[in-house]
């Protein structure tokens, strides 16, 4: 079957995204859980929302195909971070978020994307932080050990925690989530790089076995000091966006 047009897919994966604000900065998220009772799971990158639960910080949550937005406090939610990957998962109740009911298709687990093949993701770079903004790019290298992989494509501040997503056969699959951005500074100026999409394996059925959210809370992952952002970090590394 032929691919689906990506603008179609933008279409298609735009009921599912929000924007995540925190008061150290704002990144991107998208639905890929949901229970009957109406706790959801909102994926995105780990550094987007870390600093949160460490220091006790709300977190507001705007759904951007009907601009309706919920702030999340400490009581509201439970946070799942998986630092080694930068994945994180937000659950709480949907309240007045109008998400869809069934949440998009995952990437099946164990199984990967091979080189060559295109990807995209949404997100809200600050450039343009009111605009959900599409970008591609295709699979440069495959990184199992660390779930990931390296797309020759465009990631800025703001994108961070965005769904990246395969078009084929007229199937759209959530395969990843928007991490950082390598720059080439081999010739010792900042150059185009590489960008960092960590699969989905963390949110499998997040939500299938909580009952309710004082069940999730009771299992998140404990509050850490979180780690240094990229302004402390060595040049070399993977640069994490904070607006």
């Amino acid at each position: 079957m032929p691919d689906m047009p990506w603008n179609a897919v933008y279409e298609a994966i735009e009921p599912y995204v929000v924007r995540i604000a925190t008061p150290s900065g704002s990144g991107t998220g998208f639905l890929v859980s949901r229970t009957k009772g109406n706790l959801i799971a909102i994926a995105t990158a780990a550094h987007v929302v870390d600093q949160a639960p460490y220091w006790e910080q709300p977190i507001r949550i705007e759904h951007f195909a009907t601009r309706k937005s919920v702030l999340l406090r400490q009581a509201d939610r439970a946070v799942f971070l998986e630092e080694d990957r930068d994945t994180a998962a937000l659950v709480f109740n949907v309240g007045e978020l109008k998400l869809p009911s069934t949440p998009p298709a995952l990437g099946p687990e164990g199984r990967f994307l091979k080189v060559g093949l295109e990807l995209a993701w949404v997100g809200f770079p600050a450039v343009a932080n009111v605009n959900l903004c599409f970008f591609s790019g295709r699979v440069s290298a495959h990184r199992p050990d660390e779930h990931t992989y390296l797309v020759d494509g465009v990631a800025i501040n703001g994108v961070s925690g965005g769904p990246a997503f395969w078009n084929g056969g007229n199937r759209l699959s959530l395969v990843g989530v928007v991490s950082a951005y390598i720059p080439n500074r081999a010739s010792g100026i900042v150059l185009p790089g590489l960008s960092i999409i960590r699969d989905v394996s963390q949110f499998h059925d997040i939500t299938k076995d909580f009952e309710s959210l004082d069940k999730a809370r009771s299992v998140q992952s404990p509050p850490q000091e979180p780690p240094p952002t990229e302004r402390n970090e060595p040049p070399k590394q993977p640069t994490r966006f904070r607006k």
